[in-house]
């Protein structure tokens, strides 16, 4: 459905469980059975109703989970001090696509912090064969990764109703870090905290420029404007290694793409290192009086792995509380 989210939108449906007629939840399976459904532990991965071409993992640790909140028939765990709902951590891969840290890592955290964890997938190709970045940017000409993410919100929300939707934890590095703090810009109410982890090609809040390198357009784009206030009040980490100092591609390959491909889905050329680019970002969004945790991490290149310590020592103890847990 190659504008599914747009019709979507345009026909009201936002907020609600598109396409989740007839879905199993977790309140209306018996609780001994769900886990042979895979609504507890790794589900399996899932298309998103509204554009098939978008997917999603989770995984909901079972030791924690409520299936039914309204019922009060939950675990013996605390879930969410105030809902009785997990909290989720949204994860948002790179250019590669590799969301394999969902079966590793974040798992493991997810036991011990008591949250859920969503990996949403916008496969490469979606705005023609060469495309790899249109995600990245948030609306591309066939795709709103934006509203991508809160229709899979939605349809979390409805089969999942023991996890907290309504405003999220979210992390991104690289191509997710792109994505990650251009979503916290035009949508901060969503979000509990967000860490954006080096993204080459940062949109900066600059009104002389138009998106992505800056917001001068963003209403015209998105029907929104960005919100400093609203954006200052969410935890915010910018993370990225000392060692992060290559800059992917050479003058002649943006030349030789620029000519053959006609850009990069809007993109500019990346022309500093992404340490340097994290430097320009966190001094961008200091003018605009948005404080930010601003972790450089020793010794450590572009790699997500060697920041993950770092990314999960921010979030997990604003997680834990919300969890209940401090």
């Amino acid at each position: 459905m190659r504008f599914g989210l747009l019709l979507a939108s345009l026909l009201g449906f936002e907020g609600g469980p598109i396409g989740m007629d007839g879905a199993l939840t977790t309140a209306n399976v018996p609780a001994q059975f769900l886990e042979d459904l895979y609504l507890v532990g790794h589900f399996p991965l899932m298309t998103l109703q509204v554009d098939p071409r978008i997917s999603y993992a989770i995984y909901v640790p079972k030791a924690h989970y409520n299936p039914d909140p309204a019922q009060g028939n939950g675990t013996t765990h605390n879930s969410t001090a105030a809902t009785g709902k997990l909290p989720l951590l949204v994860y948002v891969h790179g250019t590669g696509r590799n969301i394999a840290a969902l079966n590793e890592e974040l798992a493991s955290f997810a036991d011990e912090a008591a949250c859920a964890v969503l990996a949403p997938l916008f496969p490469a190709g979606m705005d023609g064969p060469n495309d790899v970045d249109s995600y990245k940017v948030l609306r591309s000409p066939s795709l709103r990764s934006d509203l991508g993410l809160l229709a899979v919100l939605d349809q979390v929300a409805y089969r999942w109703p023991g996890i907290e939707t309504g405003k999220v934890f979210l992390m991104g590095f690289s191509g997710g870090g792109q994505f990650a703090h251009r979503f916290l810009y035009l949508y901060p109410e969503r979000l509990a905290a967000a860490s954006v982890g080096a993204p080459g090609r940062p949109t900066f809040l600059e009104e002389s420029q138009d998106w992505p390198a800056g917001i001068a357009d963003v209403e015209t784009l998105f029907n929104k404007t960005v919100d400093g206030g609203l954006v200052g009040k969410v935890p915010i980490q910018l993370v990225v290694g000392d060692k992060d100092v290559e800059i992917h591609g050479s003058p002649e390959f943006w030349e030789w793409q620029r000519e053959t491909l006609g850009g990069d889905g809007g993109l500019a050329q990346m022309n500093v290192t992404r340490l340097e680019s994290m430097r320009q970002l966190h001094a961008s969004l200091e003018r605009a009086g948005i404080e930010t945790q601003f972790d450089i991490v020793p010794g450590v290149a572009h790699e997500e792995t060697g920041v993950r310590e770092t990314v999960l020592g921010f979030l997990g103890p604003l997680i834990r509380k919300a969890a209940g847990l401090q």
